[in-house]
């Protein structure tokens, strides 16, 4: 059975602090530990340096994983955020997988820009076989490819230095081509392009000013030089590609992940709401319960920011792709209103793309990455994503570490998180859905649970709505959800703070509360004296619309 520390002296840290936080103190009461843990790891934590000066190595944070291996620390004690991971050929056994999972990863996402159905499908059932073992309810994330253009294969790469003259044509002669031309993979974009226009090779790694337009070919100039390799992501700044925002290799690669019944899609290039609709509504056709997250990631999508959110499941900011459209300064304002309507909404939020991008390389983050991920827990987003870090860099247990604590520190300190910044934009529509029984329920057992500086609130859901509206709140402490779906369990992943457990419902409400708490004990998520808020809207007795919000101490 998992058990908390034994109480011990409060360190200066935390001395006058109620929180029960991961502080690296072992002889620390405000630490959290768990012990009888069936297997360990190494912990990673970000510090300024290995030396006492701090100076070891400027221009980087210091991840730090010389804790021994015989002391278990659980880095997910205090992370409300999520982190979501890409699996690529680096992390796609079990092994790593599991590895992933203890270390902090909540969902895996299916990238279907690469690898083939059968290759996923192997991800997929070494993920069933980790969330078969009882310690892990990792979700399934699956990533449409979109609408992309990109340049073709080249022989070798090709060295653009500033000043040249560079042609990109839809012609498919390739013998006549010389070293300067390359065909792109998207029939109309000379119909797409105008002459001033400026175009961007993976976001912006080198870029190229167009000065004319023929029949076939789009003629430019180059304005930022590098090396150009094939199958490259086009953009036009500022512009969408005239392509319907769900491709036929999207349908096929959505008619896949309903057969091996994912939790998520992430709809890529989405330019209107209809676009979501369409989905939603050809997923509900077929009894699919998955939800549609939006990628903002377009400047069509920008220009309809509002209804896309409104018609979503929720939303993930790509920060790559968006960049390439608008204005890069233009980025972080627009992350942070995703994430405020999306909490008004009470909808997730993702934030994505370049979170730890120098971690794919070096074993070590720069500042500034461990400030976007702090920028990003600060404003609330549900979960922040890693790509490339975990799906082919050469150091994903690190990145994963690193993203893990420092998300965990945002939570852990006071100052970080004020009131105003976690529940401005709930009070704000509080306001105008005041006649929700529900919500008002949901901000009750938050504000109770802030007060009274519990364990944790419990939630028993059976459609997840109301842990949903638990989550937006934004409690300090974790929302332990029960469901009897084992699907809605997987789906309640992504949520701020939610941590889902399958339980048959009793038709005693005392039994069921009773069975909730025990397995609790179990996973180590409470212990005897305990403050706990118990909220439902459902466990009465021959009545599904009591209202109920409960405090009780664990015996």
């Amino acid at each position: 059975m998992h058990a908390f520390a034994a109480p011990v002296p409060v360190c200066a840290t935390h001395a006058g602090s109620g929180k029960n936080l991961l502080c690296g103190r072992a002889d620390c009461a405000r630490v959290t530990a768990v012990a009888d843990r069936p297997t360990q790891r190494r912990a990673t934590v970000v510090a300024a340096g290995r030396n006492g000066s701090g100076g070891a190595s400027a221009g980087f944070a210091t991840v730090d994983d010389e804790v021994m291996d015989d002391r278990f620390w659980d880095l997910t004690v205090g992370r409300q955020s999520k982190i979501v991971c890409t699996i690529g050929p680096k992390t796609c056994d079990v092994e790593s997988i599991e590895k992933l999972a203890e270390t902090g990863m909540d969902i895996v996402r299916l990238n279907m820009s690469h690898g083939t159905h059968e290759w996923h499908r192997g991800v997929i059932d070494r993920v069933r076989e980790v969330n078969g073992k009882g310690r892990f309810n990792l979700g399934l994330l699956l990533d449409t490819k979109g609408p992309e253009v990109r340049s073709g294969d080249l022989k070798a790469p090709i060295k653009v230095k500033r000043g040249q003259r560079f042609v990109w044509t839809v012609r498919k002669d390739f013998e006549n081509f010389d070293d300067c031309t390359v065909d792109v993979s998207y029939d109309d974009f000379v119909n797409d392009v105008n002459v001033g226009d400026t175009l961007l090779v993976d976001g912006g790694m080198s870029s190229f000013l167009c000065t004319e337009i023929t029949d076939t070919d789009v003629i430019s100039e180059c304005i930022d030089g590098g090396t150009l390799t094939s199958r490259r992501h086009l953009n036009v700044r500022g512009k969408s590609a005239s392509l319907p925002a769900i491709t036929a290799k999207d349908w096929e690669d959505i008619k896949f992940g309903m057969q091996m019944n994912v939790d998520f899609y992430a709809l890529s290039f989405v330019k209107h709401e209809d676009d979501v609709a369409t989905l939603k509504t050809y997923l509900r056709d077929h009894d699919c319960q998955a939800l549609v997250l939006s990628k903002i990631e377009s400047a069509d999508a920008v220009k309809r920011l509002r209804p896309i959110l409104e018609v979503s499941d929720g939303a993930m900011v790509a920060r790559g792709d968006l960049g390439a459209e608008i204005p890069i300064e233009d980025v972080p304002l627009f992350q942070d209103e995703i994430v405020n309507i999306n909490r008004a909404l009470r909808k997730p939020t993702i934030v994505a793309t370049h979170m730890l991008e120098s971690m794919i390389t070096y074993p070590t983050p720069t500042r500034a990455e461990v400030a976007d991920i702090t920028e990003a827990v600060r404003q609330g987003a549900d979960a922040t994503m890693l790509s490339g870090e975990t799906a082919n860099g050469a150091y994903p247990y690190k990145a994963l570490g690193v993203m893990a604590t420092v998300a965990e520190s945002v939570v852990a300190q006071d100052s970080a998180l004020s009131e105003s910044d976690l529940f401005s934009p709930i009070s704000q529509q509080r306001d105008l859905e005041g006649q929700d029984a529900r919500l008002d329920l949901a901000y009750g057992a938050s504000t109770m649970a802030s007060r009274l500086n519990v364990a944790a609130i419990v939630v028993f859901t059976r459609v997840g709505t109301y842990a949903k509206l638990v989550s937006s709140t934004r409690p300090r402490c974790p929302v332990i959800a029960f469901t009897p779906d084992e699907d809605l369990v997987r789906r309640l992943t992504l949520f701020w703070g939610v941590k889902p457990f399958q339980l048959n419902f009793s038709e005693d409400p005392e039994e069921t509360i009773e069975n909730a708490v025990n397995l609790m004990l179990e996973k180590g998520l409470t212990s005897t004296g305990d403050t706990l808020v118990i909220t439902s809207d459902m466990l009465v007795k021959n009545s599904d619309t009591v209202n109920t919000i409960q405090v009780r101490t664990v015996h």
